[in-house]
């Protein structure tokens, strides 16, 4: 078995945050355990919830992972193929539940919001499904002595589903079926990372020199939008600097002779 497999039985490991979530809705739980996790995630700040809402956002993620393009490129492909598999099945489950956010049904006031109110689309979490997507696929990715440690991205995806209750946009059940959805992409992208050629890994391959464009893309991205909330314009600027040091490494790279082995 090579040492980057993915094992048989974690396919079925979504399955789990799939039922919950199902359970919560057909239990008539989806109003009452969305109040209490706004409730009780208030006795944090605002900054630490919006900031990680930006962790499951895909430019934001794909800022701060890009030194990856040096350091793990394949670790980094496996990223953006899980990352483009889930904003596809975002953008679809979305138009096929079409399902009513916690804005388009509770009365203003009655729960913390911040930000614009959001009315509709709500299943499943976006933000959820992309953060749980690229933990996924950095976790299997990696060879298997090296998971462990990685295991903490699936605690920081936590927080952002989390953080799409702080914020008021979304309701237990939709972060529930993000996380499920979410791993799955992230093993999709990885079992196609995993068979990506070695050979087209290098810095100096054009599959490198796309991801460095990507970083271009993500540099305007940064600068001309707002990434979800206002509070979030630091973290904007650190990915902008985060990008632009790695893309003069890249440069530097491009001159640099490979050592014989």
């Amino acid at each position: 078995m090579s040492k980057n497999a993915i094992p048989g039985f974690a396919w079925f490991i979504p399955l789990a945050p799939l039922a919950l979530a199902a359970i919560i809705y057909f239990g008539d739980l989806q109003s009452s355990s969305f109040l209490l996790i706004n409730q009780f995630t208030q006795q944090l700040p605002d900054t630490l919830w919006a900031w990680l809402t930006f962790l499951g956002n895909g430019w934001g993620v794909f800022a701060l992972a890009f030194p990856l393009l040096l350091l793990a490129p394949r670790i980094l492909t496996a990223g953006l193929f899980a990352g483009a598999i889930a904003a596809v099945t975002s953008s679809v489950l979305k138009g096929i539940f079409n399902l009513p956010r916690p804005a388009g049904v509770l009365t203003e006031g009655s729960f913390y919001r911040i930000g614009e109110a959001l009315l509709h689309r709500a299943f499943p979490s976006g933000h959820t499904l992309t953060a749980f997507a690229i933990a996924s696929a950095f976790y299997f990715s990696a060879s298997k002595e090296k998971r462990a440690p990685l295991l903490l991205l699936f605690v920081v995806a936590v927080l952002v589903g989390l953080s799409r209750n702080a914020v008021g946009a979304h309701w237990l059940t939709d972060v529930l079926g993000g996380a499920g959805f979410g791993i799955w992409c992230g093993m999709i992208g990885a079992w196609l990372a995993n068979h990506f050629p070695e050979s087209q890994l290098g810095p100096k391959k054009i599959w490198a020199h796309l991801i460095a464009l990507g970083g271009v893309v993500a540099t305007y991205s940064h600068f001309t939008q707002k990434m979800d909330l206002e509070l979030n314009q630091p973290l904007q600027y650190a990915s902008i600097a985060i990008i632009v040091i790695t893309l003069v490494l890249y440069g530097k790279a491009q001159f640099t002779q490979a050592r014989p082995k």
